[in-house]
């Protein structure tokens, strides 16, 4: 059958043929792709990197600047389905804008050995050209310098964080990896840090390129005042008494502090009024980030994969007076596992481990043995995606609460299976 008349479920598999590696960071082929592509590029394009929050800052980007705008924006991985990724206004692409995307990609690849996300990029890029998108908000994969989004030319970037994640790809410490995710400066170009922590290589690398950064804390800074209320100061703005964004978790006003700081820096003052920032940032909805959904039980999902990002998923817990009688892990073979699990585990009583559906998983016995050392508890081992659904019902019980945790490739295919109960 040709390329060209395969559905999207077919391309998908068939992309993870194209090249021997699964990561190959660099961005030669991606380049060289593009180039025969010869796309027109966006007015305007974001790149948003870090090591986590990376994906609700595009969200609270893309719902600030969406008025009046046609904005695209390009995130991975996805929680349940591919379109995820390429979403123009809020809306994913549907399988024939994406299957029409991938066949000019094909075309133009010809012996170029892409990667997955590599392909998936391009055909984010294609699909905005089609869709006569003006603004484009490009989220890293991996890292930054040598990531394939890194190929384009940006208005401004921002960094959300940088802490351990990717160490076999990214260094082992928070230096190496704030270099290679401050590869995503431009020369004269802003870029908001958004974490009052730096790493020194972030600023140093900013200086010698001549971006310009603008970091929280120093250039702008957010302020708690009430449960539900919050004061943001800019370079040259203020907006006191902001209702707080509707995704939950205290590292959430991080992220919309940031993003602000980002539409500031753009010279976009005019979107920066206290009515269209509230309204913009109560209606985000983000799956598998302290998503809850009723069925049976209470089930709590957060793609924390990383210490970080399971420290913050912690202090949500605490911050909402959150226990989980049962956590379902399944966790990928380059994260720490211990980092992952440790923080949560006074929060949790029993867990439930499970391959996480990606050739590089821990395998779900393996993994049971690390999580029981760790956390000094009960760690049963599932089998399939199904089993530990139906082994966390059995032990939390009617009224109780299931958190699927530990990876994209563990919380989206639980989500799609409750939900298609649903």
């Amino acid at each position: 059958m040709s390329p060209a008349r395969l559905p999207l479920s077919d391309w998908l598999r068939r992309l993870e043929t194209l090249s021997p590696r699964e990561i190959d960071l660099g961005l030669e082929r991606v380049a060289e792709v593009l180039g025969r592509l010869a796309l027109e590029p966006p007015a305007r394009v974001i790149l948003v990197g870090g090591t986590n929050g990376k994906g609700s800052s595009v969200e609270m980007l893309r719902a600030l600047l969406s008025p009046g705008r046609v904005v695209g924006a390009y995130t991975s991985p996805h929680v349940i389905r591919y379109n995820e990724r390429i979403a123009v206004n809020g809306e994913p692409a549907t399988d024939e804008k994406i299957v029409t995307a991938f066949e000019r990609v094909e075309a133009a690849r010809a012996d170029v050995p892409l990667t997955y996300f590599e392909f998936g990029t391009l055909a984010a890029l294609v699909a905005f050209e089609a869709a006569s998108v003006d603004t484009a908000i490009l989220e890293v994969g991996l890292g930054g310098r040598l990531d394939a989004v890194n190929v384009v030319e940006p208005d401004a970037s921002l960094i959300t964080n940088v802490s351990l994640d990717h160490c076999d790809w990214l260094g082992n410490d928070v230096e190496s990896i704030g270099y290679e995710k401050a590869g995503i400066m431009r020369a004269g170009k802003p870029v908001v840090f958004g974490d009052t922590d730096m790493p020194a290589a972030v600023a140093a690398h900013a200086e010698k390129l001549g971006a310009r950064l603008i970091s929280a804390g120093h250039d702008y800074s957010w302020t708690p005042v009430e449960d539900d209320r919050w004061d943001w100061r800019g370079q040259g703005l203020e907006l006191p008494g902001l209702t707080v964004p509707s995704l939950r978790g205290p590292m959430q006003l991080q992220n919309a502090a940031g993003a602000l700081a980002l539409v500031e820096a753009l010279g976009l003052e005019q979107e920066l009024v206290t009515d269209n920032v509230n309204r913009a940032l109560a209606g985000l909805r983000l799956p598998g980030r302290m998503q809850t959904i009723e069925h049976e039980q209470e089930w709590l999902f957060d793609v924390a994969h990383n210490p970080a990002a399971a420290e913050a998923l912690a202090a949500s817990l605490r911050q909402h007076e959150l226990r989980a009688a049962v956590a379902i892990v399944g966790i990928l073979d380059d994260k720490i596992v211990e980092g992952v699990v440790g923080p949560i585990a006074a929060q949790v009583d029993i867990w439930i481990a499970v391959t996480a559906a990606s050739p590089r998983a821990i395998d779900a016995a393996g993994l049971a043995r690390r999580v029981a050392n760790e956390t000094g508890k009960a760690c049963l081992v599932a089998d399939s995606f199904d089993l530990a659904i139906e082994n966390a019902v059995a032990v939390a019980g009617p009224g109780g609460r299931t958190l699927v945790t530990g990876s994209f490739y563990t919380v989206g295919p639980i989500l799609e299976r409750l939900s298609a109960h649903d």
